[in-house]
């Protein structure tokens, strides 16, 4: 297998979980790295990464020079979760022909949301001759990917229930703010309408699923609640009093014929009992799997965006979803 030249757009957390993981495959190869941050420009991509050695890689901001710089196949895109706000970005690296890999959850499944944008993205793909996709843990695998793969053995599927239980407890700071943890319930609710309490992605999951199952959905709807903490906690970062949010509960539904078909539940609190994500498929036959412990969500989505590198590079031109793809799994590891 030749090896993938990459270059890494966005070395925030997520960025930096991708190398770590990049530079561990003898089939990539990073030669590139772009973000904004000016504490970062100018540094080592190993060095910024934590990866314990320079990589002999300069971070730089200036987007068309990297791009037209360094010869490379594929870029691994982490720089934010709408279609609008990847859109300048994507335009800049698939107008050089170079394929895209990107974390953006709108863009998992993008075409009910930006169907312009996702026609005009799809177009400059095919274009230019190479692929686009956005995947990770959640969307990428957990509520999409991998609750299509489990109905390939049934024979009649009438409902599919996905959820993804976590214990914020030992999560990163931001992660435990982005949940609301500590917040009032007012406060809590008043986050939610600006709508910085969200996990982007279940709209396009649902649609993802639909459209792998050929139904058609009536509607797709959307709920947020906080977890309410029943006694006091503390982690390193946030204190939670009894009564305030310790976390939040999001669902997702597709609906069909005036039934819920489709159940996507996202919750993820301080203090959750224990974390897992679990499928649930109603039909012949019914289905149901757990994975206790749950997924980390860092170290899977930098596994699904490493992993769907070579897959990209070898795919069709144009903007594709996972489940377009063949199967991605860890490669090259033992090659």
């Amino acid at each position: 297998m030749s090896k993938a030249k990459a270059i890494q757009f966005g070395c925030g957390p997520i960025g930096c979980s991708i190398v770590r993981y990049a530079r561990e495959r003898p089939d990539i190869e990073l030669v590139g790295a772009i973000d904004i941050d000016a504490s970062l420009v100018g540094r080592d991509l190993g060095e910024v990464a934590g990866v314990g050695r320079e990589l002999g890689v300069k971070v730089s901001a200036d987007v068309d020079a990297v791009l037209s710089d360094v010869k490379a196949d594929v870029v691994s895109l982490a720089t934010a979760s709408s279609v609008k706000a990847v859109y300048p970005q994507v335009e800049k690296c698939v107008g050089a022909g170079v394929n895209v890999v990107s974390t953006c959850e709108e863009l998992a499944y993008p075409y009910d949301r930006e169907p312009q944008l996702s026609a005009e993205i799809d177009r400059m793909a095919r274009a230019s001759g190479v692929t686009v996709l956005a995947t990770g843990v959640n969307p990428g695998f957990v509520m999409d990917a991998w609750p299509l793969f489990m109905t390939g053995v049934c024979q009649e599927v009438r409902q599919v229930k996905a959820m993804r239980v976590q214990d914020a407890s030992n999560r990163r700071g931001p992660f435990q703010k982005k949940i609301g943890a500590g917040c009032t319930l007012e406060e809590f609710n008043k986050r939610v309408a600006a709508g910085t309490i969200k996990h982007v992605g279940l709209p396009e999951s649902i649609a993802m699923i639909a459209s792998g199952l050929g139904w058609k959905l009536d509607d797709i709807t959307e709920s947020i609640e906080p977890v309410v903490a029943e006694t006091g906690m503390k982690t390193d970062f946030v204190a939670v009093e009894p009564g305030q949010a310790a976390g939040v509960r999001q669902i997702g539904r597709g609906m069909r014929g005036g039934e819920e078909v489709i159940r996507l539940e996202f919750v993820a609190s301080i203090g959750a009992p224990e974390s897992y994500d679990a499928v649930y498929t109603t039909g012949t036959p019914n289905l149901e799997v757990v994975i206790r412990g749950g997924l980390h969500g860092d170290i899977a989505t930098a596994a699904a965006v490493v992993n769907s590198l070579h897959r990209v590079i070898e795919a069709p031109p144009g903007l594709m979803t996972v489940k377009d793809l063949p199967v991605v799994s860890a490669r090259g590891f033992n090659a």
